[in-house]
Order: structure tokens, then sequence, then C-alpha cells
């Protein structure tokens, strides 16, 4: 039986409109192989953010193999999570939120795909502005005497520089740009954005070898790689093993909650798993490694070590290095800007009200609020984005677990897709006034022990525990929860 078997034989008039519009109905568009899979997690990985992250991770005290081996430990989970949630919207051919529909109930789905809107938001606006830095950078590195307009103190409207609004509203309409014309075109925007990366820091890597030479270069390679001088840190090797994990995990859970919205368009499973394959771990290791061998450059060639890309160019004299290189960082944090956080908060936020919001105005609503929140303000708040961010994270790990329980555990990987799309009291999905209880419930409390774990003493050394606590409570309670109620029992046996 084909894949798509399951939405073959629905019809669109059997699909009340409230529920539904062009974007949230089954595709019929199966046109994505392995390498859009290959591209679109490119993307999702050469950004600034994870080029920073993995530099900071290698130069703090944790033992270096612990760190190696629980990113490569950390990286294949992440592939497999991401395998089993592509299976609920690979089989019905529908994305995230209306995935959620069948197990939150057809009201209750609102509830993550809203959430998962906002999360959405804040960072789009996040990762905008930090793109938005470099071309500041480039700009006044072509044009010096502009500098007083990028002072905030001097010229400053609502936090950011004049310099700085120019140029964060000009990404943020080029990735509008990017996103209006339609998932193919999304798609062949990752096709070509994620690899350039490699090319411009292959590049970047011979300028620098060139600058110090290739000895003292290969030196500096090798003496970051086998870190020496580093030792044990008290928690040692195992809790260090354990804490990459957790972050690992924790870096890709957002686009890992809604990959579904990708998934749905792949021509088939084996896509999905051998694109995973090799834009997980392969791609994120080959990452690593080229990211490691460009900060240890800087070494040698600048007497410190620099853990931001756009500062390493910053700091080079060569201008076609610098425009080249900056607007190739730039392209790619637009990358996974638009892959991660456009798309998903366009189905989010048009779940809402499918009838009345289509996918891009959804969109665009979405893009206009990550302008309002001023993201540079709340990036500079740890305190604000620890209530924000770190506490709507926290439920990441919640929806993951019910999703997957619901559909592997509860369901037996079975859904109907009319279902997903009917108001009526008869419908499988709309339990008690198109609320699924158990799973609010167990929402509710796999948030709290993920909340608290982060206050226990004995779980101090795992700052990104949350997201496990969160799942795998989850994936306990609600198969508890829901065996416990009647209704959902008897129409899930029914199914």
């Amino acid at each position: 039986m084909p894949e798509s078997a399951s939405i073959s034989h629905t019809r669109q008039s059997d699909l009340n409109p409230r529920l539904s519009n062009s974007a949230l109905l089954p595709t019929t568009e199966r046109t994505w192989s392995w390498f859009d899979y290959l591209s679109f997690w490119m993307s999702d990985i050469h950004s600034v953010g994870t080029y920073v992250t993995l530099g900071n991770l290698f130069a703090s005290d944790l033992p270096s193999m612990a760190v190696v081996t629980g990113l490569f430990t950390g990286i294949f989970m992440v592939q497999i999570f991401c395998n089993l949630v592509a299976q609920p919207s690979l089989q019905t051919g529908t994305p995230f939120p209306v995935v959620c529909r069948a197990s939150f109930g057809i009201k209750g789905a609102l509830i993550p795909a809203f959430i998962r809107g906002v999360i959405a938001v804040c960072w789009y606006g996040i990762q905008t502005w930090l793109a938005s830095n470099a071309l500041v950078v480039l700009v006044l590195k072509c044009a010096p005497t502009l500098s007083p307009w990028a002072d905030v103190a001097q010229h400053g409207l609502a936090g950011l520089s004049p310099l700085g609004w120019v140029a964060f509203l000009s990404l943020w309409l080029l990735q509008a740009a990017v996103f209006w014309r339609g998932i193919e075109a999304i798609k062949h925007f990752t096709e070509w954005a994620g690899p350039l990366i490699y090319v411009v820091m292959l590049a970047l890597d011979l300028y620098l070898l060139q600058r110090v030479g290739f000895t003292s270069g290969w030196h500096a390679i090798q003496d970051s790689l086998t870190f020496p001088g580093k030792s044990l840190s008290s928690h040692g090797v195992f809790s260090a093993f354990l804490m990459t994990i957790t972050l690992t995990i924790s870096y890709f859970s957002a686009p890992m909650l809604n990959f579904g919205d990708f998934a749905r368009y792949a021509k088939s499973t084996k896509d999905i798993r051998r694109g995973n394959f090799w834009g997980l771990p392969v791609n994120f290791l080959a990452f690593t490694a080229l990211t490691l061998t460009t900060i240890a450059l800087t070494v040698p060639a600048f007497g410190i070590r620099i853990s931001d890309p756009v500062e390493t160019v910053a700091r080079t004299d060569n201008t076609t290095v610098i425009v080249i290189a900056i607007l190739a960082f730039m392209i790619a944090t637009a990358g996974i800007n638009v892959v991660v956080n456009f798309v998903s908060a366009s189905f989010d936020f048009s779940n809402l009200a499918p009838e009345k919001i289509s996918w891009r105005t959804a969109g665009l609503a979405a893009a206009f609020l990550s302008v309002f929140i001023t993201p540079w303000n709340l990036y500079n708040s740890p305190a604000a984005m620890h209530f924000t961010l770190d506490f709507l994270a926290s439920l990441i790990g919640p929806f993951y677990g019910i999703i997957i329980a619901d559909y592997f555990l509860i369901r037996n990987k079975a859904i109907s897709v009319p279902d997903l799309y009917s108001l009526s009291p008869e419908g499988r999905y709309w339990y008690e006034n198109g609320i699924n209880r158990p799973a609010i419930l167990t929402l509710c409390l796999s948030a709290i022990l993920a909340n608290v774990s982060g206050y226990l003493s004995s779980l101090a050394e795992f700052p990104s525990i949350s997201w496990f606590i969160g799942c795998f409570s989850a994936v306990f309670l609600y198969p508890l929860l829901a065996s416990n109620s009647v209704e959902l029992f008897r129409k899930t046996r029914s199914h």
C-alpha cells in the first residue's frame, strides 16, 4: 500500500472549512528527495549561532573526548527522534498543527500550535537581528564614515541604531520575499544556501593558512584538536558526556518538533531517513570539524581565539574575503530563519483560524510581530530571555512526547484524516468539547516536572535536561492517563 493511501480517498468536501485551508490540507506534492532534507539540515546547522555554540563548548573546561562523543551520540539521537516524528505527517500529508489534533483534540491542538508559533516569532526576530549585525559590520568596513549612525547612544531608536534598523529591515524583507514565493522556493533556497557555507569556510581557512603559513597553521589545528592541558572537571567525564547530549538535543528541539511541516512533502520514508542521516550526523560532525579548524587558525592569525565567525572575517585585511564571507553568513542565517521559524510560525498561526488566515498572511503576521518585540532588547536581557524562551522551550519536550506516545503507543500508527478536519462530536478527535483532557493533563504535569528539574541541585550540571524530563514524563504519563479515559479508550479501540 502506498504511503499516501490514507489521504488518497479524502475529499475536500468532507473537510470542515473552519479547520482547513490550502496550506493545512493534506498535501499532494510529494516532491522532496533525500537531498532536500540534507539541504534542510544544512540550512539549520550552518549558522553563526551553531558556530559560536560549538566554539564555546570546546573552549570550556569539559573533557574534550566527552564533548566529542556527546555530540556524536546526541546528533544520532536527534536523527532518530526526527525519523519518528516525521511518520504521522508523512502518512497523512499534514503539517504539525494538524497532526496535533489527533492527540490534543480538534480545539486542544491550538495550544501546542500557538506556543510553538510564539517561540518561532521570538527566535525569528533574534536570528534576523543577529544576521543584520553582520550586515552592519560589512557596511562599516566599506563605509567607515557611517559609524556615528551605528551608535545607539547618539541616534538610537527603541534600543537600535539607525544603521541597525536599516540592516534589520533589509534582512527582514529578504526573508519575507523568499517565504512569499512558497514552499518550493524555500526548498530551492536551502539547496544552495546551506552548501554555500562550506565553500566560504574552506576559502576562509585557506586564506588564514596563507596568512600564517602552512606549518604554523597545521600546528595550531593539531593543538586545538588534541586539547592539550585540559583536565577533567569535578563532575567527571560521564557528566560532561551527558551534558553534551542534552545540550545537543535541546538545541535542535524546536525544528525537531515541527519537522513534520517538511516531512509531509517527502517522496518516501527512505528519502527522509537518508536525508536525515547525511544532514544530521554526517553534516553536523563535518561542520563541527570545520568550525574548530577555523577557530584554531584565528590564534596564530590574530593572536587571540575568536569564536564568532563574523568577528573573524572582520579582522581580515582582504575586502573581497570580508564581503563574500559576511554575505554568506547572512544568507545562511536567513536560511535557518526561514526554514525553522518562518514556515513553522505560518502553519501554526494559520491553524488558529484557517478559514480567515492563510499561510502567507500568518507568516507575514509572525514577521511583523518579530519586529514589535524588539528582539535585540529581549536577547540582551537574560531575565526576559529566561522567563519567556526558557519556559516556553520547556513545553517542547512534553509536546513531542505526547505526539509520539499517541501515534505509536495508543493508536498503533493509525490516523483518520477526515476526522482531523471534523467538528462533529462523533469525530474520533473531538473527545470532550474538542479537547483531549488526558493530553492536557499530561502536558501540565510534564511541564511542571521539566521546570522543577532546573531547580534540583542534582541536575544543576545539566542545564538542558528539561527537554528530556518533559518528553519522557509525557511518554510515560500520557498512555497511563489515556487508558483511564473511557471515551478515548473506546474511540481508540473502535479505530
